[in-house]
């Protein structure tokens, strides 16, 4: 049979565990998503998507349509971390659904600094020969 414990103790207990849980609660926002690269196979698949499923709102080449131009040159002045966060969870009040469904964050940040590299390529592709 245990003892109880007196108030003042009790109380210790309790606020040692919730500092504990507030502790690892704090930490497990601060730790950064994984940034490991997706693998060969999935970036092959993250391609498929940027142009198909973003083309369908920004342009067959990126260049604009019901959503804005994802140009490098469009990109140019804004924070790849903001455009990360866009992708991921999308811009309430807008089109712009979030993808944090279908997409890592690690993901959702590849995606983006392929975009601000120029990927895909905005410019039509080349004619085959005929």
């Amino acid at each position: 049979m245990a003892l109880p414990l007196p108030p003042s103790s009790l109380r210790s207990v309790w606020l040692s565990a919730a500092l504990a849980l507030l502790a690892g609660s704090a930490l497990a926002q601060t730790s950064s998503p994984t940034t490991t690269p997706p693998t060969p196979e999935r970036q092959q698949a993250l391609v498929r998507m940027v142009r198909q499923d973003c083309g369908s709102c920004h342009g067959l080449y990126l260049t604009g349509g019901l959503g804005p131009a994802l140009t490098p040159e469009a990109l140019a002045d804004k924070p790849l971390d903001s455009m990360v966060a866009t992708i991921y969870g999308g811009r309430p009040g807008t089109p712009m659904a979030p993808w944090k469904a279908m997409l890592s964050e690690a993901e959702a940040r590849w995606i983006t600094e392929q975009l601000f590299a120029g990927f895909p390529s905005s410019a039509p592709p080349p004619k085959a020969p005929q």
